[in-house]
C-alpha cells in the first residue's frame, strides 16, 4: 500500500541488521497470536515464539524513514504520533521535545489514550482543545479567579489536568495531520481505522499479531521491547528533523533567488522605461 516508495531524499544514518538484532527487534509474539497476514515477515518459530525477518524490518524502516523525511521537507507538513502504550509514552514525549528543540515543528502526539473522533470528527474534538486553552488562561488570571470560590477554582484545575492528559499533545493541531506514526498498530486499532477512513497516510510498527497490509509504511518489528521501540522511534524522529532542516534550507535558498530576481527586475525597470521613451520620441519625430 506504500506511496512514493521510490522517492529518495538526502542520505540518513543507515540502521544495520546488527543494531536491529541487539535491540531485540526480531522477537515476535507467540505462534498462537499470529495474524495470518503477517506471515511474509516471519523468519521462523523458536520455542513457540515467532522470529521476525530482520531484513524485512530494515527494508520497512528504511522506506518509512524516507517517506517521513520527504514529508517533513514539505511546507506546513505535520505528523501525528500515536503511542499510548506504557513502554513508548515517555520515549515519544522526549523525542518530540528533542525535535522541537532542533527546530523541527509540525509534530503532535497522543500519549494517554486515543479518543474516538480525533481524525473522523476533528471539528468536534477541537472544542476540547479550546476548553483546555480557556481553563489554562483562567487559572493564571488572578482577577478572574477572585470572582469564584476556591472550590470552583479547584474544579477548574481538575478539569484542566484531565484535558491536558488527553489532548495536551494535540491541542495545537488545527487541521488534519499529513500522516500518522503508530507505535503499535494492533494496540492502536481505532487510530488506524480512523486513518483509513480519512485517507491519512499511516506509518506503523507491526508485530506478528498485527495486519501489516492496512498500513501504508509497515515496520515489522517487536513493539514491546524498550530497545526495539527506542531504536525505531528515534530513527523516525531523526528522519523528521532532517527533513524539516532540508525543507527550511530550500525555503531560504528560494527566498534568496526570489530576492535576486526582484533586485534585477527593479534595476532593469529604468532601462526599460528609457528605451520606451526613446521609441516614443522617434515615432513623434516621424
Amino acid at each position: 500500500m506504500g506511496r512514493d516508495r521510490g522517492l529518495r531524499t538526502l542520505l540518513m544514518r543507515d540502521i544495520t541488521l546488527e543494531e536491529l538484532l541487539e535491540a531485540g527487534c526480531h522477537f515476535g509474539h507467540q505462534v498462537t497470536r499470529q495474524n495470518p497476514k503477517a506471515r511474509d515477515y516471519i523468519f521462523e518459530a523458536r520455542d513457540n515464539i515467532h522470529i521476525i525477518d530482520l531484513a524485512k524490518t530494515k527494508e520497512g524502516l528504511d522506506e518509512a524513514a524516507e517517506f517521513v523525511k520527504s514529508l517533513a521537507s514539505k511546507e506546513n507538513s505535520t505528523l501525528l504520533i500515536v503511542a499510548s502504550k506504557k513502554q513508548a509514552t515517555q520515549m515519544v514525549v522526549d523525542e518530540v521535545v528533542r525535535a522541537q528543540e532542533a527546530g523541527a515543528d509540525g509534530l503532535f502526539y497522543v500519549s494517554n489514550r486515543w479518543i474516538g473522533g480525533i481524525l473522523t470528527n476533528l471539528s468536534e474534538v477541537s472544542k476540547n482543545f479550546k476548553k483546555l486553552k480557556d481553563l489554562s488562561e483562567k487559572l493564571v488570571d488572578d482577577n478572574e479567579k477572585s470572582k469564584y470560590t476556591k472550590r470552583e477554582v479547584g474544579e477548574w484545575e481538575k478539569e484542566r489536568v484531565k484535558l491536558l492528559s488527553l489532548y495536551g499533545g494535540i491541542s495545537q493541531m488545527g487541521a488534519m495531520p499529513s500522516a500518522i506514526f503508530v507505535v503499535d498498530t494492533h494496540f492502536e486499532d481505532l487510530a488506524v481505522r480512523e486513518a483509513l477512513r480519512t485517507k491519512v497516510t499511516t506509518v506503523g510498527i507491526t508485530d506478528t499479531n498485527a495486519d501489516p497490509t492496512i498500513i501504508d509504511y509497515p515496520i515489522p518489528a517487536n513493539d514491546d521491547a524498550a530497545g526495539s521501540l527506542r531504536l525505531i522511534i528515534t530513527h523516525i524522529m531523526d528522519a523528521w528533523i532532517e527533513g524539516k532542516k532540508a525543507g527550511q534550507a530550500l525555503q531560504v535558498e528560494s527566498a534568496k533567488v526570489e530576492g535576486v530576481e526582484k533586485v534585477e527586475k527593479v534595476e532593469k525597470a529604468p532601462k526599460k522605461a528609457k528605451a520606451v521613451k526613446v521609441v516614443k520620441e522617434k515615432k513623434a519625430k516621424k
